[in-house]
């Protein structure tokens, strides 16, 4: 392994990777995951000497991770960063990487073979083709029936049900299935999706694979947290000086990483817990209180931030009221709605947010978190907003983050005239629903409207629209900055 022998000796893995074998099967294999999953499984490997556990990744969109690792015997550098310190890592868990489109074949190898154990998945709330307000499939959509209808599979449950039916032809044993994207119990829905999908199929064939998949696969549900930006020029130059070689694959990160799995497997896993994740019955009080407050409270600040011309999300939290309205969403909106584990340290958790939002090491930029808004608003605004008005309370602090998203389609611009990108698998659908519209009420009235995005009994509620129209009104007078020190 040449690029190994050129990593001086201080940095290499706790073992040689060349002796890795592929037990799991990463779809999405982005830089969330080479800097979470992929590096819990390296000192699973390390702490227990177990080498059954090498990581084939799947990239799905392009193949350029696959050409910026693979020259690098899939080696590759993590930089983790704060205003403390800088420590770097280099990982050599993932041992293969597949661009799908091209590797069709062997990706259904891959995930049939018998020594496959697990299959994980960070593919983002839009990889799996469902409606975000609901979570049910669409089963309209016409990448999955081109799916169906036999071409070599370019979605992931395409990917997935594919190697399962293999697997299932093969007589191979089990298999876990691990979701590790932010959706609420995201194994019963990936489970669901994956039924959904079986439908979809000839019933000769779609009826046999769901009944196996039942009786031989578990879907086991996660909560996933570190904040893993693109790398800068800066973070790539730090790179170099502490390897002493181009690493055209490297990572930045925080110190900060959390990963808590439902116990659930159908077979042999890595021993995760060795390297800090935690095996859990039940997922879901941690997963609220990270959807809620920390990617809810992102997602505000990336909306508002973006909206008041900052660049970076340390930027929008160092700027005047906006810690103080981050506080106030977690307190007011999101805390009332939660029911954390016995002996959680809840006020610690919040601060600790408020810190790693504010480490300027990062560099995360507000309109990469302002992306998929579609997908991702249901699970960290809308549901705890609609929670509170079944309270009786007002969320206005959510609601104003639900403004600032509807003022950020609607304008395409910050409150100071820079463009700003709508990237979303909406994006069409959005900008057809605003376009020619300029009130107030006219603008919330038709993306409020939107199904795919705000349930019924929420966009219909009276009080929820007029706190949004308000917020609105609040965002056009005085602007995001002055709205949230308002508010704040």
């Amino acid at each position: 392994m040449d690029s190994l022998a050129r990593v001086p000796t201080s940095w290499h893995p706790g073992f040689d990777p060349r002796e890795l074998s592929v037990g799991i099967v990463h779809l999405g294999i982005g830089a969330f995951h080479r800097a979470h999953q992929a590096l819990y499984t390296q000192k699973a490997v390390a702490e227990t000497g177990e080498r059954g556990w090498g990581i084939c990744g799947v990239t799905q969109r392009s193949a350029a991770v696959a050409d910026a690792l693979m020259p690098q015997d899939c080696l590759y550098s993590v930089l983790v960063s704060s205003p403390a310190s800088t420590s770097l890592t280099v990982a050599g868990a993932v041992r293969e990487v597949l661009f799908a489109r091209w590797h069709s074949d062997l990706l259904k190898e891959r995930l049939s073979s018998p020594t496959t154990a697990i299959v994980t998945l960070t593919v983002t709330e839009k990889g799996y083709r469902m409606e975000p307000a609901t979570g049910e499939l669409r089963a309209d959509d016409p990448e999955l029936q081109a799916d169906v209808a036999g071409r070599p599979p370019q979605t992931v449950l395409g990917q997935l049900a594919g190697g399962l039916e293999e697997r299932m032809r093969c007589s191979a044993p089990p298999v876990t299935v691990v979701c590790c994207d932010n959706m609420p119990a995201n194994g019963e829905r990936l489970r669901r999706l994956v039924e959904g999908y079986c439908q979809l199929l000839p019933a000769g064939r779609g009826g046999p694979l769901a009944a196996w998949v039942k009786a031989n696969v578990t879907f086991p549900s996660t909560v996933v947290d570190r904040i893993v930006p693109a790398p800068s020029e800066t973070d790539r130059a730090k790179v170099v000086q502490l390897l002493g070689l181009e690493d055209r694959a490297a990572l930045v990160t925080e110190p900060f990483s959390q990963w808590v799995i439902q116990d659930r497997f159908a077979g042999p896993r890595p021993a995760w817990d060795k390297a800090g994740a935690q095996f859990v019955a039940d997922v879901a009080p941690y997963e609220k209180m990270k959807l809620r407050l920390l990617n809810g409270s992102h997602s505000a600040l990336a909306y508002l931030g973006a909206l008041a011309g900052h660049e970076l999300i340390a930027d929008a939290v160092g700027a005047p009221g906006f810690a103080r309205y981050t506080r106030g969403l977690m307190d007011q909106d999101m805390t009332p709605t939660l029911a954390p584990p016995p002996g959680f340290d809840l006020e610690g958790y919040k601060q600790a947010l408020l810190e790693r939002f504010a480490n300027p090491v990062l560099r995360h930029r507000t309109t990469q978190v302002a992306m998929d808004g579609s997908q991702k608003l249901p699970y960290r605004l809308l549901e705890p907003i609609a929670e509170r008005l079944a309270a009786g309370a007002e969320p206005r602090h959510a609601c104003l983050a639900v403004a600032a998203w509807v003022r950020y389609v609607s304008t395409g611009h910050s409150d100071e005239g820079r463009p700003l990108p709508l990237e979303d698998p909406l994006a069409e659908r959005l900008r057809s629903a605003v376009s020619g519209l300029s009130s107030t009420r006219e603008v919330a009235g038709a993306l409020l409207g939107l199904r795919e995005v705000f349930p019924v009994e929420l966009a219909e509620d009276e009080r929820f629209r007029k706190l949004v129209e308000e917020s609105l009104e609040l965002l056009a007078s005085r602007g995001a900055a002055g709205a949230v020190e308002s508010l704040g």
